[in-house]
């Protein structure tokens, strides 16, 4: 995919995360815009029917709906993700920090069964505040679990405020994980970089720092802390739907 053809495909994305959003009560499109390229790359270029992805960041689920839907699944859509592994969610997001660890056990399950495939997990910088995501990095670099992908969707912005205002947290955590036995890369999260760093191939996990924009496609949005959670209606509405065409 060349970055014209990501460019567009992820407004269209954007576009389709709007409308079923306001049509089922939802917001939440700060995070959600941030992570469209990173989410459209993995379902349109790296994932196959062996892989597995967990949403944990809960709240960037309006694109992760609509990649589903257009895989001909019927997610229930509501404003975070809830299990439904018949409709391609394999974990219950909303709880911050609790798709890491799940996909740590899912990963050593698939290991230890010999079971194909890799496990992608992606988290936000907020939620990597959390314990259990230190916890986890520990547990997955001492189990050596290469078949597992945690990419961290690093928009600056958490539900009250900037990141590194209330507890910086993504440079520690990239030299946790480096300590830990993880293999740590840093790339731009909305080009074509995810693509091209999973081809180089590692025998350790992988930690990828996907560096992004809080809103990204719509201007008013763009790193602008109270659209992790305000309503999208009157002009609003319509510039964003503007700016996506």
């Amino acid at each position: 995919m060349t970055s014209n053809m990501l460019s567009e495909r992820s407004k269209q994305v954007r576009r389709d995360a709007i409308d079923i959003s306001l049509a089922n009560g939802g917001y939440h499109y700060g995070g959600s815009f941030s992570c469209a390229e990173i989410l459209v790359n993995l379902f349109d270029e790296i994932m196959g029917e062996d892989d597995r992805f967990i949403l944990s960041k809960g709240h960037g689920c309006w694109v992760y709906y609509v990649l589903l839907r257009e895989l001909g699944f019927n997610p229930t859509l509501e404003g975070h993700p809830h299990y439904e592994p018949e409709n391609g969610i394999y974990c219950t997001a909303g709880s911050m920090g609790h798709g890491f660890p799940t996909a740590i056990g899912q990963a050593l399950a698939r290991r230890l069964k010999g079971d194909p495939g890799k496990v992608y997990v992606l988290i936000g910088d907020g939620e990597a505040q959390e314990g259990t995501t230190w916890e986890s990095l520990l547990i997955g670099g001492h189990l050596g679990l290469d078949n597992l992908v945690v990419i961290l969707d690093s928009n600056n912005i958490q539900g009250s405020g900037y990141v590194n205002d209330i507890m910086p947290v993504v440079k520690p955590l990239q030299g946790a994980a480096y300590n830990c036995g993880w293999d740590v890369r840093e790339i731009d999260g909305h080009n074509e970089d995810l693509i091209k760093t999973l081809t180089v191939k590692s025998d350790k996990p992988l930690f990828i720092v996907a560096n992004t924009i809080k809103g990204k496609g719509v201007s008013f949005m763009e790193n602008v802390p109270k659209w992790h959670s305000t309503w999208l209606g009157g002009d609003w509405l319509s510039q964003a739907r503007e700016e996506l065409s």
